[in-house]
């Protein structure tokens, strides 16, 4: 990804410059939480102003706030210079708000143009609203690169594209003013790059972008200016050019963050995870593993690189037993665990493999369950919580608080529904469960996505103990950085194929975007001989 600063080519943000938005003294509280605490912020027009803060810090509330979707408790509003009140989306839109939310709000078996039109019809007949739609998108697409099939059904397009649809209706609303929350937790490098030139040609015609993000490299990248919130308050607002990550992140948590890995050398042991020649198809039939080869020692962590969509999810459900294989096999300390009926991951947890899904909401939680119910899923039928048909809630609640402490959980509140968490938290409760069953075999998938740069060190570091507790994990990230700091051998996935593996300690990025891109070294993937 491009992350070379391009201050010098942007609008100034000299004072005098017009503001476009306002938020003054803004108060919101939950119940007994205080989500924004007299919150004052001022965005200038024509720039990319960039909001970061660990998850549960009020960055998402205060957006809700100025786009309707939540009344603050007290404070003002002001757009372009006038006060307003803005008591729903309807009222942000006539503002010329616009908010493209991190969970895309689209209807799949619609086509993109259907989706645009939807709730901004010019009348009951609806040909003129089609058409008009028809020319105003093929305008847009123009001027601001957004190419999108308008004839597509959304369940057809990729994740970025979807995204691209997203920008488009609130532009095509009239929206000046756009909010984009977490925008490239669900892209590919190659989509936030291209999302980057997007806000970057946005900007340049005057609109105003507010970018909510965690990541500072983003940051750095793209905004003009950065402001800061912790614990629901702003710390700090910067000239991005006058400030570095380091300074960001201390900002964000309050105390001095390590933005790289510390850890010892590996000392691997036995081979408790072994996958031979492993063909598995997805649920069109399409092979998206294709002789998958690799072994995972005790004490070390195996990192699997790769665009997404070249086989990592299906591995992951292999490996996990949520999937069938169509040959190959998966052994798990020594015995054959390849996956061929329904109770797979029932079984595979039993003998010591635990899992942390890619995506927690689809596959890690049940968001209506409350916290100490997520934080025993799967392992809700073990003895410890109870026998036969009666659950012991108190065993479970108790282990639920024991999670909280030691993984630092907000809000610290077992009897909270899981879908009242931020997502970093979410991730958590996921992360506590399964590495808290003391596994012998970790596979965990985009351990860091959507989570905040605190949460990301605290993260980062229970991986490095489990390893050194000598466990064996297996790493999928789409986060080049992640896969190099953590891993202490890289695979590369292409297509469905290992073609390359590399040495974190020695491998640069252009090397490893080589395999990413499908060009094959001359090294083969080691095998170890199983113990």
């Amino acid at each position: 990804m491009d992350t070379t600063p391009d201050h010098a080519q942007r609008p100034s943000s000299a004072a005098g410059a017009s503001l476009a938005i306002e938020l003054k003294k803004i108060n919101k509280s939950f119940g007994s939480v205080h989500a924004n605490r007299d919150i004052d912020l001022a965005v200038r027009r024509g720039t990319v102003h960039g909001i970061v803060g660990e998850n549960g810090a009020g960055k998402s509330t205060l957006m809700s706030i100025l786009y309707g979707f939540y009344h603050a408790d007290s404070g003002e509003i002001v757009v372009g210079g006038k006060p307003v009140t803005i008591h729903n989306s309807s009222d942000a839109l006539a503002l010329g708000i616009g908010m493209v939310h991190q969970h895309f709000m689209l209807v799949d078996n619609f086509t993109v143009l259907e989706n645009v039109i939807l709730g901004a019809e010019d009348s009951a007949l609806l040909k003129p609203s089609v058409d008009k739609a028809r020319r105003e998108l093929q305008r847009l697409a123009s001027d601001y690169g957004l190419n999108v099939p308008v004839d597509a059904l959304i369940e057809d397009l990729s994740v970025g594209q979807q995204q691209r649809v997203e920008i488009l209706k609130a532009l095509y609303r009239g929206a000046d003013i756009l909010i984009l929350d977490e925008p490239t937790g669900v892209l590919t490098p190659a989509e936030a790059d291209h999302l980057f030139e997007v806000l970057k040609t946005l900007r340049d015609e005057g609109k105003t972008i507010i970018l909510i993000t965690h990541k500072l490299r983003e940051i750095m990248a793209i905004t003009d200016m950065v402001s800061v919130m912790r614990q629901g308050q702003m710390v700090e607002t910067l000239e991005t050019a006058k400030t570095n990550p380091e300074q960001l992140a201390e900002l964000m948590v309050g105390r001095r963050v390590l933005l790289r890995v510390e850890k010892d050398e590996a000392k691997p042991g036995d081979v408790l995870l072994d996958v031979t020649d492993l063909v598995v198809a997805d649920d069109m039939g399409t092979e998206r593993l294709k002789g998958v080869t690799l072994s995972v020692r005790a004490g070390e962590i195996l990192g699997v690189a790769g665009v997404a969509g070249n086989g990592q999810s299906e591995l992951l459900e292999a490996l996990a037993g949520m999937r069938a294989s169509k040959s190959g096999t998966i052994r798990l300390n020594g015995e054959d665990v390849t996956a061929h009926h329904p109770d797979s991951a029932a079984t595979l947890r039993r003998k010591g493999l635990a899992h942390v899904p890619e995506d927690r909401l689809r596959m890690g939680l049940v968001t209506n369950f409350y916290e100490w119910e997520n934080s025993i899923l799967g392992y809700h039928d073990y003895d410890k919580y109870g026998s036969g048909l009666m659950l012991d809630v108190k065993a479970a609640r108790a282990e639920a608080q024991r999670h909280i402490e030691k993984f630092d959980i907000r809000p610290a509140n077992a009897d909270l529904k899981t879908a009242n968490f931020s997502g970093g938290n979410q991730q958590k409760i996921v992360l506590a469960r399964e590495m808290e069953r003391d596994p012998d075999v970790l596979i965990v998938g985009q351990p860091t996505r959507g989570v905040d740069i605190g949460a990301i060190e605290f993260i980062h570091n229970q991986i490095i103990k489990m390893r050194d507790a000598g466990k064996a994990i297996l790493l999928v990230s789409v986060e080049l950085d992640e896969i190099r700091s953590l891993s202490d051998r890289i695979v590369v996935l292409f297509d469905g194929e290992v073609v390359g593996e590399a040495d974190p300690a020695t491998a640069d990025e252009g090397e490893l975007g080589l395999l990413m891109a499908g060009v094959k070294s001359d090294t083969t993937p080691k095998r170890e001989a199983t113990t």
